[in-house]
């Protein structure tokens, strides 16, 4: 009879067990590879920024490590100075005896990169003259003039008649009045405008 020596089987769970040790140990590598590596990518820039320049514009930016301040002026200086002096000193001999005279005149002037001077609170009119100015208050005076007269004549006479129309004659005598107003108002700018040569 033969005896059979038994023989030693490795068990699965060893091998499982080395199996899911080596995957973790090489996930772990894996994972401070990366952490490692994103962390060198991660290292703070400082942020692009395009400003925009022109002849005029200026900026300045400061950096911190609380982080970024800019300041930017798109139109630098935004007030221009001009100095002039004058000073005059004549002194005539003539036939009937001298004569002098002193003159010192000193000005600063301050004005805006298009050209208008500070007027120290006055208003600018943009390419407007005074006498574009003076047509415009006229044509709204009486434009203003106009209306009002419109709307009375409307009032006395129109609206009365249409009032006495059954169910819509309050808003017939409404309807009357502000074209009454408009009419006015269209015919006082016309009769402005010839009286004031606009």
């Amino acid at each position: 009879m033969t005896t059979k020596t038994p023989t030693k089987k490795t068990l699965p769970i060893k091998t499982i067990g080395l199996a899911l040790l080596g995957l973790v140990g090489v996930s772990h590598i894996g994972l401070l590879g990366y952490v490692v590596n994103n962390q060198k990518e991660n290292v703070a820039q400082p942020p692009t920024i395009n400003i925009p320049h022109g002849p005029y514009s200026s900026y300045r930016i400061k950096a911190g490590k609380d982080g970024y301040e800019i300041e930017f002026r798109a139109n630098d200086p935004k007030i221009l100075e001009s100095e002039r002096s004058l000073d005059v000193d004549k002194s005539k001999k003539g036939l009937f005896g001298g004569g002098s005279e002193r003159r010192s005149e000193y000005r600063r002037d301050q004005y805006t990169q298009e050209g208008y001077r500070n007027l120290q609170g006055g208003e600018l009119t943009e390419g407007k003259s005074a006498k574009d100015v003076e047509c415009i208050v006229a044509d709204a005076g009486a434009r203003s003039q106009g209306a009002m007269a419109g709307s009375a004549l409307a009032a006395g006479v129109a609206v009365p008649a249409l009032a006495g129309i059954p169910y819509v004659g309050w808003l017939a005598g409404g309807w009357a009045l502000l074209l009454g107003q408009k009419a006015g108002s269209e015919i006082g700018s016309e009769v402005g405008s010839a009286f004031n040569d606009c």
